[in-house]
């Protein structure tokens, strides 16, 4: 009878946590808008100080255990993400802006942690496509210190915080 009863523990308890790892993971999504740029052509390098803030980006993020990190197909995007992905030993993935509820409908489905690296526009929309809470319009010409943290949990609850990294953005008073 004991072994009977602890063959029946060992099956609960193996498919128990067979289950636990079945399930889809929470999702934790940072963006960032990609860092300062050299100037306004259309895919410009980033200046001094945009290599610097994407470099901290890298300390900051270092240890968030993230899995995924995500680009759109710009220079400076590209070179925002580039020493998180370096530090972390990770490959960075290019996304496009051109249909962002279905880039984060696979964001969704693949759970986990993401670094997502886009623009002034599609970053604080990513944001609210994905449940969260943008805030204001970034500011187009120069504001780079954003970093949201989007937290979806599986029972469909979500968070959003805004944290700001780097030189800080200081809106002109009129």
């Amino acid at each position: 009878m004991k072994i009977i009863t602890l063959l029946f523990s060992f099956l609960f308890i193996t498919s128990f946590a067979m289950s636990q790892n079945m399930e889809q993971k929470d999702l934790v999504v940072f963006l960032v808008r990609h860092a300062e740029k050299a100037n306004n052509s259309r895919d410009p390098e980033l200046t001094k100080a945009g290599k610097l803030r994407a470099k901290l980006l890298a300390e900051i993020l270092q240890d968030a255990e993230i899995e995924n990190i995500h680009s759109t197909n710009f220079k400076r995007t590209k070179n925002t993400a580039a020493p998180v992905a370096t530090l972390l030993g990770l490959t960075v993935e290019e996304y496009s802006t051109g249909n962002l509820t279905e880039f984060a409908n696979r964001l969704k489905e693949k759970g986990g942690r993401h670094l997502v690296v886009g623009h002034s526009n599609t970053t604080p929309e990513l944001v609210k496509i994905l449940g969260g809470k943008p805030g204001v319009d970034i500011n187009e010409k120069a504001e780079y210190d954003r970093l949201y943290i989007l937290t979806l949990h599986e029972n469909g609850e979500n968070s959003t915080v805004l944290i700001r990294y780097g030189k800080k953005y200081l809106p002109v008073k009129n």
